[in-house]
């Protein structure tokens, strides 16, 4: 008579995700972080070039910005953010490599935009002119760029928490006071590290904590919630060119 056979199982050691090697990294691992950013170079490359509109290899200095980049994601990442860690490096290296750009835009233009003097038929004056025009049309693609992303962030963002534009259209304040006052309640929010933590971790206003802080009441807090928690995220996910819109 056979036997079945029975497969041995093997004991495997589970493997380690991105965000556990880097909260060992935050912890001290300085090795682990050497191995974390070699690994994931091919990752920082695809990221500068998709922002820069061009290949970019390991020679350039938008690479060199996006290798900083994702070291400084790796310290500021928190576990319960809302977002991935490979999600959250992409927006770091975005951001740097914007900023980077926008400093070459400027340099540029206090260098080389000084006019000479004209020719006799003034095609020194013309090539400055459109020299500065498409300086100045660059710059404006890059934030356009940039307005775009922070949108597709920000709607990934407000997805953890249920919300999303058409349903804070329906919950905006109507009248502005009620909207300036709530804009209050966001920013004094996220000026509270704990309170801001306790958004991100429990998806909740901490209305409790709140009260102590405001003069309004909790039915104003409560009616105005979903408001409250996206100027907040607004603010906890330092979209610069959202904040233009909900600032004075």
């Amino acid at each position: 008579m056979s036997t079945a056979f029975v497969p041995t199982i093997r004991n495997s050691t589970p493997l380690v995700n991105i965000e556990d090697k880097v909260l060992r990294i935050q912890r001290g691992n300085d090795s682990l972080r050497n191995e974390l950013i070699e690994a994931y170079q091919p990752f920082i490359k695809k990221v500068t070039s998709k922002v820069c509109s061009q290949y970019i290899d390991r020679t350039m200095d938008e690479f060199s910005v996006g290798l900083y980049a994702f070291n400084e994601a790796i310290d500021q990442y928190q576990e319960g953010q809302g977002s991935r860690f490979l999600s959250f490096a992409d927006m770091v290296i975005r951001r740097r490599v914007i900023d980077y750009i926008r400093k070459e835009v400027r340099q540029n233009r206090l260098i080389y935009l000084q006019p000479d003097e004209e020719d006799e038929e003034g095609r020194v004056e013309d090539s400055y002119a459109e020299q500065k025009a498409a300086m100045e049309h660059y710059e404006e693609k890059i934030q356009a760029e940039n307005r775009v992303y922070e949108i597709e962030e920000y709607q990934k963002l407000l997805k953890d928490f249920s919300l999303n534009f058409k349903v804070l259209s329906k919950h905006c304040p109507k009248h502005v006071d009620a909207r300036e006052n709530a804009k209050e309640i966001a920013r004094l929010l996220v000026e509270n590290q704990e309170m801001a933590e306790f958004l991100l971790e429990k998806k909740q206003l901490p209305i409790k904590d709140l009260l102590s802080m405001v003069s309004c009441s909790r039915k104003t807090i409560e009616r105005n919630r979903k408001y409250i928690i996206a100027v907040s995220l607004i603010y906890l996910g330092d979209f610069k060119a959202l904040k233009s819109y909900i600032q004075p």
